[in-house]
């Protein structure tokens, strides 16, 4: 090598040698923007508090915390004001909270639910709350595909629209389950394409996805489907394993697993694709787990912020 080109040479070397690792190795992996999510009754703990939970989440390492619209709503503005500065002090946010207009009962419980739904609506948004998730049944004992599909939609455009008024964002959760799927006579939505086209035919911009690991297996659905959405299309994320040794058509919906417990489910290929994406809203367990529902609050707490971590961390493996 002439003198010339080994110093050139040289130089380009001492220079790759000061980038970060990740720019000399390749392309920088996406880093995880979603908040790990403490929700009470998804993990069978019982609080008598806003306040209480809020402590729990704060010891066990959650970093977003379900909202009790009942609660907030009996706040005045100076107690929701104190309310959200514990809650950034203690580095957590909100995470969604439940519908409680019920679209899948009768007409009657319906309306009630929406009445209440401006007063609770305005409290979770001077609060700070901006999420509320809730589930589509996959099946129906006396209405068909259509039917359901044009009542079911009628039903949340309502509701959505209420909460589009206060500024917030409606989840729909499909359920993949093969059993519930046959359970009643006619079945119904229960992919993620389905539940697009549903999502387009309700017509509203504050309406998108809570995805759930498990009904995103059990529907057959994989990564390059999650890619498919954009971070404003997804409200809410469950993550959640499935018992070993279980045919998928034979999983029941109330016996999963935590996150990453068994490796049933590519946690992994679903973390790394809602790092990809940009999703930065909560993930939460729901495993429905007679276990962990047995243990007291601080056991059960530690070992679902375990799980969650554990899960998060295969963004980068």
């Amino acid at each position: 090598m002439h003198r010339r080109d080994f110093f050139r040479t040289a130089s380009a070397l001492a220079a790759l040698a000061t980038l970060p690792a990740s720019r000399a190795a390749g392309p920088m992996k996406p880093r995880r923007k979603f908040t790990i999510a403490l929700t009470p009754g998804s993990i069978g703990v019982t609080v008598k508090s806003q306040r209480e939970l809020i402590d729990l989440a704060h010891r066990h390492r959650f970093e977003s915390v379900e909202p009790r619209a009942d609660e907030l709503a009996g706040l005045a503005p100076a107690q929701l004001a104190e309310l959200a500065a514990e809650l950034k002090a203690k580095s957590l946010s909100w995470c969604a909270t439940g519908l409680v207009a019920d679209f899948r009962a009768d007409d009657a419980k319906f309306r009630e639910g929406l009445a209440r739904l401006p007063r609770l609506s305005a409290a979770l948004r001077s609060a700070g709350a901006t999420r509320i998730g809730t589930w589509v049944p996959p099946s129906h004992d006396t209405l068909t595909y259509r039917e359901n599909f044009k009542l079911t939609a009628a039903r949340l455009r309502e509701a959505a629209r209420i909460l589009g008024d206060h500024g917030l964002r409606l989840g729909l959760e499909y359920i993949g389950t093969q059993h519930l799927l046959v359970g009643k006579r006619y079945p119904f939505i229960h992919t993620l394409a389905e539940t697009r086209e549903f999502i387009a035919e309700i017509g509203l911009t504050n309406v998108g996805f809570v995805l759930d690991t498990w009904h995103w297996w059990t529907a057959g659905d994989t990564a390059a489907d999650l890619l498919t959405l954009k971070n404003s299309d997804v409200v809410s994320v469950d993550l959640n394993d499935a018992p070993r040794g279980i045919a998928k058509e034979q999983q029941r919906d109330n016996a999963r697993e935590l996150p990453a417990a068994t490796g049933v489910i590519d946690i992994g290929a679903f973390v790394k694709a809602l790092a990809q994406i940009g999703y930065d809203g909560p993930v939460r367990p729901e495993p429905f787990n007679a276990a962990l529902n047995a243990l007291d609050n601080e056991p059960a707490c530690a070992a679902a912020s375990a799980a969650l971590h554990k899960a998060a961390a295969l963004v980068q493996a």
